[in-house]
């Protein structure tokens, strides 16, 4: 795909779809455009699930897609099955899928393989009906083949990657620790006319001080573009070398640094850039918390509703932080809990969350130590949190579990640690919830009166799970 008719092909079948849309742009009754942005009204929740590879890893093979009805989302006796009856998304991996406002259209960037790196976008149909627009763009060059990205604001997807680079006395084992540059690429992306807006790479502006203290980012994740349109907020996976150790050589033959987290004085990082211009970059701190915040497949910053961002220190932690519209750096009078807030003595990670209305949002999180993933409607001003009861709510495919040779235990994937996506539609949450391998439901949430219930049954098989829904 990356020769060079590819871009005589793409742009060919552009125009024939832009030609198509052209007449239908119009008419926004229901989603008969087939490209551009989301005019059309919502007629579907679309549900996306992953399935295990040749090896037989646990959702580790691709992604399907299904869309159903709002009536068939909401019906408890609705079957509905994406394994049998989706559509397959192109990825060899698990596609990190994201949504358009209405429901109209889903987006991707292929995940590893031959193709890794190309975005596609899909217009929705209904049930396994999908039409791949072939408006291909190859974000490769700029991200490789694993790309980290997400919506950062409507019609604007940005893409980034990450990496760093220790400089020892010496090749191999042995060595000491001299200092460590860490690099950042972004890429921001044009969803509605498939283009790449701007791209950028840069060494990530640590102090000189920082970096000899072995201060290092390997990996960025979650950008968002605040209310005003005009920065770009990055979550960072913040670590630091041990610089008291000398390096070792791991089983490839490639030299490697102990880290060391008790020893480390800054707090949970984010990457800020100028928008559009992608210039600029600085990065700014908590001062209430040294959790990091990049996240693992789900986007979990989200804009408030007086501007202000909401980070969740995901998902490791439970925390949301806030950073403030007006000064663009954390808000440290401001520290919302997940753990304080439901008055609880256990450890709580925050796996996934979304914002609704009014600054209320829903909070999957697991418990450490015990089988299961939670669900809890958090109230952000109010800084409560109300736990809500699913079935199957304490089955260990939620959360997973590690191998364990000693003991003959096999490692399990959780869906929590998966999961990707809680659709919004006017006052309601959806929530598709199926343990590793067995049969769930789509939950839905008020976010008014809190009522819960329980919609579309979901129809699962082995070594897979539903990851969300849009």
């Amino acid at each position: 795909m990356r020769n060079n008719i590819f871009r005589t092909l793409v742009f060919s079948s552009a125009i024939a779809i832009g030609t198509l849309s052209s007449c239908e742009k119009t008419n926004d009754e229901g989603p008969n455009f087939l490209t551009g942005p989301d005019l059309g009204t919502r007629q579907f929740i679309t549900l996306t699930g992953a399935f295990p590879d040749a090896e037989g890893e646990a959702g580790n093979g691709g992604t399907r897609a299904l869309a159903i009805s709002l009536a068939d989302a909401e019906n408890p006796n609705f079957e509905a099955n994406v394994f049998a009856n989706g559509y397959t998304l192109r990825s060899q991996r698990t596609a990190r899928v994201q949504g358009s406002p209405n429901g109209n259209f889903l987006y991707n960037i292929q995940y590893t393989g031959d193709d890794g790196g190309i975005f596609n976008k899909y217009h929705v149909q209904g049930g396994k009906n999908f039409i791949d627009t072939r408006e291909e763009v190859n974000t490769e060059p700029i991200l490789g083949n694993a790309p980290r990205w997400v919506i950062a604001a409507n019609g604007i997807g940005v893409g980034v990657y990450a990496s760093a680079k220790v400089q020892g006395t010496a090749e191999g084992a042995g060595a000491d620790f001299v200092d460590v540059k860490s690099t950042a690429k972004i890429l921001a992306l044009d969803l509605d006319n498939p283009t790449i807006l701007r791209q950028t790479e840069f060494t990530i502006p640590f102090t000189e001080a920082q970096t000899k203290a072995g201060y290092q980012i390997g990996r960025i994740d979650v950008p968002i573009l605040n209310a005003a349109k005009n920065k770009v907020f990055i979550g960072c996976n913040l670590t630091k070398v041990d610089i008291t150790k000398k390096s070792t050589v791991n089983n490839n033959g490639v030299q490697t640094w102990a880290t060391t987290n008790p020893g480390r004085e800054l707090g949970t990082a984010t990457l800020v850039v100028d928008y559009p211009s992608l210039a600029n970059p600085k990065l700014i701190y908590s001062g209430v918390s040294k959790t990091n915040n990049h996240s693992y497949r789900t986007m979990t910053q989200w804009i408030g509703s007086n501007g202000d961002i909401y980070q969740a220190t995901a998902t490791g932690g439970s925390q949301i932080l806030k950073i403030s519209a007006s000064t663009n750096t954390y808000d440290d009078s401001y520290n919302f809990d997940l753990k304080t807030a439901l008055g609880s003595s256990d450890n709580i990670a925050i796996r996934a969350w979304r914002l609704i209305k009014d600054d209320v949002g829903l909070v999957l999180y697991t418990i450490t130590g015990t089988d299961g993933g939670y669900l809890a409607l958090v109230d952000l001003k109010a800084k409560t949190a109300s736990k809500l009861t699913t079935e199957q709510e304490s089955n260990i495919g939620f959360s997973g579990r590690s191998a364990n040779t000693s003991t003959g235990v096999t490692a399990m994937v959780g869906t929590f640690g998966q999961f990707q996506n809680i659709g919004v539609y006017g006052d309601n949450f959806y929530v598709p919830l199926t343990p590793n391998g067995l049969d769930g439901n789509l939950y839905i949430i008020n976010y008014k009166t809190k009522a819960i219930t329980k919609g579309a049954k979901l129809k699962n098989q082995s070594g897979s799970f539903y990851l969300g829904a849009y």
